[in-house]
């Protein structure tokens, strides 16, 4: 079987302004790489459908829900926090990002693909029950976990954010569902200053200083993450895979390079392989150097496919 390769041509029409990092050129920046690096045939292609209401109030108030589609401009853009707006095609690219990830969840588990990459816009994981932040309007993995809960009955998820921030979001819609287990690592203090002082016996947070590199990031993901998910033996791997933690990366202060993508990738596919049987989804959230971003997704992917 394939990696699986979801998106959908409303993420490059979603489009927060010229001056904004979470721009279009993103996924350019991926799909020329994926071509470069001759990866891109190897590919199961697939069009991520568009997520149902069901799947978003899974994890989503409807008043928010319902506040967000009614925030959707018909020219310009609206701002729903400092850092994130609308603009006309941005809830049809948050819709399409939510049930990629919806759709990958359902080609692993189904089967049809060995693993699958959402490389969607907007981002999910700042996003909360009823709030939009960081960039992220629905929280895409999420959606994802809830609806391998729900649809495919499964009992144990695992959600691993490797991002440079926290996935505040995703920690505030499962706080209270021990059928999923989050571990996040993240750089701390930073955006969005949550996190650190989060006790629970599924909600594993890793807080880092910046200038943290690969070989203290690899110490710390061993030794404090590895052995929480092989006590928990997911039944499925979720990633919310940021990229912004790059050393080229001028958003953060981190120093990883694409062979620590590919280490961490390396590490979640023994875990799944173990427990798993091998089943991964791989949802984007960040990364804002263009080149950096484009060559460590390859990796990531390459990786996925053992290519």
């Amino acid at each position: 079987m394939h990696t699986a390769y979801l998106t959908h041509p409303s993420y490059l029409r979603h489009d927060m302004g010229p001056w904004h990092p979470e721009s279009p050129a993103r996924l350019r920046a991926i799909d020329d790489r994926l071509h470069a690096a001759h990866l891109f045939d190897h590919l199961l292609h697939v069009e991520a459908p568009a997520a149902t209401r069901e799947q978003l109030l899974r994890v989503h108030d409807a008043a928010y829900v319902d506040a967000i589609e009614a925030a959707a401009p018909a020219a310009g853009l609206h701002m729903l926090d400092p850092d994130t707006s609308m603009g006309p095609h941005t809830l049809e690219a948050a819709y399409h990002a939510a049930g990629g990830a919806v759709r990958a969840v359902d080609l692993v588990l189904g089967g049809e693909a060995a693993n699958a990459f959402v490389a969607c816009r907007p981002p999910g994981h700042h996003a909360t029950r009823n709030q939009a932040m960081g960039f992220c309007i629905f929280n895409n993995v999420a959606v994802a976990a809830a609806h391998a809960l729900a649809a495919h009955g499964l009992e144990r998820v695992a959600i691993v954010d490797f991002d440079v921030h926290h996935g505040n979001g995703t920690e505030d819609i499962f706080r209270d569902e021990p059928r999923v287990m989050l571990c996040s690592t993240f750089q701390h203090p930073f955006y969005p200053f949550r996190g650190a002082d989060t006790v629970s016996p599924h909600i594993v947070n890793v807080p880092l200083p910046a200038g943290t590199a690969g070989s203290g990031y690899r110490e710390a993901f061993s030794m404090r993450i590895v052995p929480r998910l092989e006590a928990f033996r997911p039944q499925l791997v979720l990633c919310s895979a940021g990229f912004d933690g790059h050393r080229e990366d001028e958003m953060a202060q981190f120093g990883l390079v694409e062979a620590d993508y590919v280490w961490i990738t390396e590490q979640v596919m023994d875990v799944a392989a173990r427990h798993a049987e091998g089943r991964i989804v791989s949802v984007l959230e960040g990364g804002y150097d263009l080149s950096a971003l484009g060559r460590s997704v390859a990796a990531h992917i390459k990786a996925l496919a053992a290519l």
